[in-house]
């Protein structure tokens, strides 16, 4: 059920060695997780006027399997892999166009208060629907299927 986004390399995602730099892989999994909370109708800015939340990485852990290289194409995806009481729970993968998985995550999203900056619980209709909003993503052709894969 993962939303999938298109990513280019370019020359500032690259290191000294030419290959994309490991901490490029964060802004790539961060669109990718935005992206998300986009296909629920919703918006950053809407969380937190609208529900008076924001969401933070509180953990992220990161497999680099194989580089990505200036031009590559790359397809982002990013999946609920659990809604917790304060907390999302996303799995994540970089996919080049070839197929070949370069990098996957897991990240642990918490939900905080903007008045207090503290964890709080999600609110009942935002919970209602991330979860409602996950299965239609998958129903709905959100998914982007990949060649070779």
């Amino acid at each position: 059920m993962p939303i999938s986004i298109p990513v280019r390399v370019y020359y500032e995602d690259t290191d000294a060695s030419g290959v994309v730099y490991h901490a490029a892989y964060l802004r790539y999994f961060e669109r990718a997780r935005t992206e998300w909370v986009r296909s629920l109708g919703l918006s950053q800015q809407a969380l937190m006027q609208e529900f008076g939340v924001a969401f933070t990485v509180s953990a992220l852990s990161v497999e680099y399997l194989r580089p990505a290289r200036l031009d590559d194409l790359l397809q982002v995806d990013a999946a609920v892999d659990n809604i917790r009481r304060a907390s999302l729970e996303f799995v994540q993968t970089v996919v080049r166009e070839d197929g070949a998985v370069l990098a996957r995550a897991h990240a642990h999203v918490a939900c905080v208060s903007t008045a207090r900056f503290r964890p709080c619980g999600l609110p009942a209709g935002l919970r209602e629907r991330m979860a409602l909003g996950s299965m239609e993503n998958s129903a709905s052709g959100m998914t982007t299927e990949r060649s070779g894969t």
